[in-house]
């Protein structure tokens, strides 16, 4: 089984996807309050032998989901900044130590590295938290989520699929199989 996330397909060939913005086509045979829902219509199709080349889940309502995590203050960004730093400059010193052409291992370059990249870090977020100028002091992570997701099916399949999903619909909820 492959796990693909709610904007991919790797089981879909790419020479039957459309190259620009396309609405979907199809009949609808699901509609369900959850990606994970509709996730789990798609898998009992598929289990089933379903066609699911057929099938398509589209996100209605639309809607940009900023979550806020918390407060920002200087220390905070001058922390994560020193730290993104330090691992930035930590990998770079041991390419270069890697790299280098002493005879034996020298620690020079990881140490440099190191220092130079959590100095870089804290001045580029301390640039960044001061072009705000107050305006941003939250730190936050956004998500597009729909406020339901159909379950489409092109017209030859349709019956069929609509049928396979109300025997699912009767199931109690759980691991399909």
């Amino acid at each position: 089984m492959t796990v693909t996330g709610p904007f991919s397909s790797p089981g879909r060939p790419a020479q039957g996807l459309p190259r620009l913005p396309t609405p979907p086509s199809g009949w609808p045979i699901g509609s369900y309050s959850t990606y994970s829902e509709a996730q789990r219509a798609v898998e009992h199709l598929a289990d089933h032998d379903f066609a699911v080349e057929d099938v398509t889940i589209v996100g209605v309502d639309l809607m940009l989901v900023e979550r806020v995590i918390g407060r920002l203050s200087w220390g905070k960004v001058l922390g994560t900044g020193a730290v993104s730093g330090a691992w930035f400059g930590l990998f770079v010193g041991i390419l270069l130590s890697l790299f280098s052409s002493g005879a034996g291992v020298t620690y020079q370059p990881v140490l440099v590295g190191l220092v130079s990249g959590m100095l870089f870090g804290l001045v580029f977020a301390a640039i960044s938290y001061a072009s705000t100028r107050g305006r941003r002091d939250f730190s936050s992570a956004s998500q597009l989520v729909a406020g339901r997701y159909d379950v489409l099916c092109q017209p030859r399949n349709a019956e069929q699929g609509r049928d396979l999903l109300a025997k699912l619909a009767m199931r109690p909820s759980g691991p399909t199989g």
